[in-house]
C-alpha cells in the first residue's frame, strides 16, 4: 500500500467547481476558504531574515540558542508558560510536524490516534501516513484503549471554541491514564476576541505542573504572517522533544538559518503581534455582523482565525450559496462528519475584500 492510497482526497480538490463559480463573479473573488495571511511580513522580521542570508553552512536541527531562548521567553510573556529553552525544537511550519508526528513517535498499525470530533484534516492524515487508526472524540470523551496519541486544539480550527482549563486538564489526565502522548495544537492561542482565555496544555492549571507526555505545537504563520517562511516549533516534555530531535536529525528536517533568525526576531517582538490581532479583530466584527444579518447563526468563534456559521442546511449547499455571490468558504464536512451543516469563514482577507463580502451578504 502506498501513502497516497491510505489518504482521503485532498479537501480543497473537492470544491473546484464552487471555486470556479466564485471566481467568475464580476467584482472578483473573495476567498475566505483558507487561513493564509495577506498582510505584510513585519519589517523587523524581514530585516532578521536578510541579516544572515550571506552565511553558508548547515544550521542546527535543534535550532540556534537565541531562537530557543526567544521561544521560551515568548511563551512566558504571552501565555504564562514556563519551559526550558533546551526543550524547544523548531519545525518547518506546524503542518509538517502535525503530519509526521505519529511516524516520528513510532506509531504504526494497531495504534490509535484520537483527534477532536471537528478537527484540522492533517491530524487524520498524519495518523493514516503512519498506518494508525483514527478515532474522533467529543469534548470530555476519554480516549479508548490502545490510544498512543491524543490531539487537542484550543482555540479550535474550525470552530473557534475555547476549551476551559478544567476541560483540558481532564483530557490530559485521561490521556495519561491511557498511556498516550498529548499533542496540543496551539497555533491560535494568541487570538481571543470575546474574553474567553485560551490555555496552553503546558500551563500549570492544565498540566498540573508536569510536562511529562505533553507536547505543545506552535506556528508563527498566523500571529506574525510567516506562512510563507514555514516557521513553527514544538515544546513540552524534554524527553519527547529529545526523541523527536534524534529522528529529525537523521531525516534532515532542518529549519533554514534565515528562517531561524526571522523566528527569533518575531518571538522577541510583541508589538507586531498586537497590531496584527487588531486587524483580525476589526475584520471579524464586520464579517460576524454581516453573517448574522444574513440569517446565519455563528457558533463558538470566540477565538481563533475563523467564523463557524450555519443556516441549518448541508454545508455543500451553503458553499454553493456563497459561491454564487463570489465568496469561497470551506464546507464544514472538511473537518469531520459533525460539521456537515456548517461552513468555516477565514478572517484572512484584506479589509477591502472583507467589506466586499459583507456587502454581498447584505
Amino acid at each position: 500500500m502506498t501513502y497516497t492510497s491510505a489518504l482521503p482526497d485532498f479537501p480543497w480538490d473537492t470544491i473546484t467547481e464552487q471555486a470556479e463559480l466564485a471566481r467568475s463573479h464580476p467584482d472578483g473573488l473573495v476567498d475566505l476558504s483558507i487561513g493564509a495571511p495577506v498582510d505584510p511580513v513585519p519589517a523587523v522580521v524581514q530585516a532578521a531574515l536578510s541579516s544572515v542570508a550571506h552565511e553558508p553552512g548547515y544550521p542546527w536541527t535543534a535550532g540556534s540558542a537565541p531562537l530557543r531562548e526567544a521561544a521560551a521567553a515568548a511563551l512566558r510573556r504571552r501565555f504564562g508558560v514556563t519551559v526550558d529553552a533546551g526543550a524547544v525544537l523548531p519545525t518547518i511550519g506546524s503542518k509538517e510536524l502535525v503530519a509526521w508526528l505519529p511516524t516520528l513517535l513510532g506509531l504504526g498499525p494497531g495504534d490509535v490516534v484520537a483527534i477532536p470530533e471537528l478537527a484540522y484534516p492533517t491530524y487524520e492524515a498524519g495518523a493514516l501516513l503512519a498506518g494508525a487508526k483514527v478515532v474522533r472524540l467529543r469534548p470530555g470523551e476519554p480516549p479508548p484503549a490502545g490510544t498512543r496519541l491524543v490531539w487537542l486544539n484550543s482555540p479550535s480550527n474550525p470552530t473557534g471554541r475555547v476549551a476551559p482549563a478544567a476541560e483540558l486538564a481532564e483530557a490530559v489526565s485521561a490521556a495519561r491514564d491511557a498511556g498516550a502522548v498529548v499533542a496540543s495544537d496551539e497555533c491560535y492561542l494568541s487570538m481571543s476576541w470575546t474574553g474567553d482565555e485560551p490555555f496552553s496544555v503546558l500551563h500549570a492549571s492544565v498540566s498540573g505542573g508536569r510536562h511529562e507526555g505533553l507536547l505543545s505545537v506552535h506556528s508563527l504563520s498566523k500571529s506574525s504572517n510567516l506562512a510563507g517562511y514555514r516557521a513553527g516549533f514544538v515544546t513540552g516534555d524534554p524527553a519527547l522533544v529529545a526523541a523527536l530531535l534524534a529522528v529529525r536529525r537523521h531525516a534532515g528536517m532542518i529549519v533554514s538559518r534565515p528562517v531561524q533568525a526571522a523566528m527569533t526576531a518575531a518571538l522577541s517582538d510583541d508589538d507586531h503581534v498586537a497590531e496584527q490581532l487588531g486587524r483580525y479583530a476589526a475584520r471579524r466584527a464586520v464579517l460576524h455582523a454581516a453573517l448574522r444579518a444574513a440569517g446565519f447563526t455563528v457558533e463558538h468563534s470566540t477565538a481563533g482565525l475563523y467564523l463557524w456559521a450555519t443556516r441549518d442546511e448541508s454545508s455543500r449547499a451553503t458553499l454553493g450559496w456563497f459561491a454564487e455571490r463570489g465568496i469561497l468558504v470551506a464546507p464544514g464536512d472538511f473537518y469531520g462528519p459533525a460539521g456537515s451543516r456548517h461552513v468555516r469563514l477565514a478572517l484572512t482577507a484584506t479589509d477591502e475584500r472583507i467589506a466586499t463580502a459583507a456587502g454581498r451578504l447584505a
